[in-house]
């Protein structure tokens, strides 16, 4: 197969119509297959001659899923640079979206079939529009595509500039909502990427705050799973779920409220709560696919969090034992995990068998949460305002010594 080779962009243009249409009629016989190549030459020639970039489009686009399947990747990716400039000829914002939106559409049928490719192809698409909105557009086919067919970490490089995409496109609350939520959908096919997906499913969440009862129900589903999630992850200690409208409406929903309760926990509550729920609700927890040993392991590590935040900062080690559920052996080895987690600095005090604390990882950070820290800021300062107020006055003290010394040398 003859690698098409660009020479001007009209030449170019018709070269993959015609490359196309020879595909397309290879089993007509030459004389049907010559007269169709030439209608679709002449054809393609007209549209140029006219300024009919849309018509063109798609006239190159015809054949698109053919050539998918019967010619070489090099030559799939020079074919579809081509169609993709087609773009930058647009005469009007209009016609550029209809542009971008046929082509990213035919690029995106059967995405099984070479997704990787599919993908990159889009992506140059992307980078030769102008337009926001057009951009926006293409990279939610890009979305698609990842998910069906099954490629997301092609789409993982892209994350890191999504406030970047954002303050570019100036999308709606609405879209936006689409947007993280095609992202966490993308992420969540992905083992190695459970924190990015929970950060987007919680961005999708945060969509719905200020919406009415009506609008808020869409969110029920994800609002769940973000729970689910929260309650799954090793590594996650602290989150404001409590704090969205869109996850408060479980609290009394029919079908999902036990998985509120499980949030309240999980954030507020300590390891004997769990056990108790546990024993009430197996089946439930089983079929959101939680382990329970992983939950007791994430319990125990909140329940000495809340013990540091709660309890003085000296906490015995009979208190974690039994608070833990733990043989006395055992306590030293969860204190340490809980520092090595970043959920609390202390010492431990062997020889009196207490755990003396300096600070504690929140698990939630409200209302209750910011106060607290008001009063200690005022606190600081007004230490620090003291202690400028003596260095200056030590100053003026010195200053004066200096000053009568110095007239008592004269």
């Amino acid at each position: 197969m003859a690698t098409i080779v660009q020479t001007s962009e009209e030449d170019a243009a018709l070269t993959v119509v015609r490359f196309a249409s020879e595909l397309a009629w290879a089993d007509a016989g030459s004389e049907a297959a010559e007269a169709q190549v030439n209608r679709l030459c002449v054809e393609a020639q007209e549209c140029i001659v006219m300024g009919r970039w849309l018509d063109l489009a798609s006239l190159m686009l015809t054949s698109a899923d053919l050539i998918f399947s019967k010619v070489s990747e090099k030559d799939l990716e020079c074919v579809f640079t081509v169609i993709c400039n087609l773009v930058t000829k647009s005469g009007s914002q209009k016609e550029l979206l209809e542009m971008a939106e046929l082509i990213s559409s035919k690029i995106g049928q059967q995405p099984n079939d070479k997704p990787a490719l599919r993908l990159k192809i889009l992506f140059n698409l992307y980078n030769l529009l102008e337009d926001p909105y057009c951009r926006f557009h293409v990279y939610m086919k890009a979305l698609d595509l990842a998910l069906k067919g099954k490629v997301p970490e092609h789409i993982l490089p892209s994350l890191k500039k999504m406030e970047s995409f954002l303050r570019e496109w100036n999308i709606g609350i609405v879209e936006q909502r689409q947007l993280f939520l095609a992202i966490a959908n993308v992420l969540k096919e992905s083992k190695s990427a459970a924190n990015d997906y929970f950060k987007f499913l919680t961005k999708y969440l945060v969509t719905f705050s200020g919406e009415d009862a009506h609008t808020l129900s869409e969110a029920k589903e994800e609002a769940a799973h973000a729970i689910v999630e929260f309650v799954r992850a090793p590594n996650m200690f602290k989150c404001d779920l409590l704090d969205m409208p869109a996850v408060g409406q479980l609290e009394n929903d029919a079908k999902y409220s036990l998985v509120y309760q499980l949030l309240k926990i999980f954030l507020a509550q300590r390891l004997d709560a769990y056990l108790e729920f546990q024993a009430a609700n197996s089946s439930l927890l089983k079929s959101y696919g939680l382990v329970h040993e992983d939950c007791i392991a994430k319990m125990r590590l909140l329940s000495l969090v809340d013990l540091g935040s709660n309890e003085s900062a000296r906490i015995p080690y009979s208190l974690i034992k039994d608070t833990l559920r733990i043989n006395d052996d055992e306590v030293e080895l969860w204190v340490v995990k809980a520092i090595a987690s970043k959920l609390i600095d202390c010492k431990m005090d062997q020889m009196n068998e207490v755990v003396i604390v300096s600070r504690c990882t929140e698990r939630v950070f409200g209302q209750y949460q910011w106060e607290t820290l008001r009063t200690k800021l005022a606190t600081w300062r007004g230490n620090i305002a003291n202690v400028i107020g003596t260095i200056r006055a030590n100053k003026i003290v010195d200053d004066g010594s200096q000053a009568v010394q110095g007239l008592a040398i004269r």
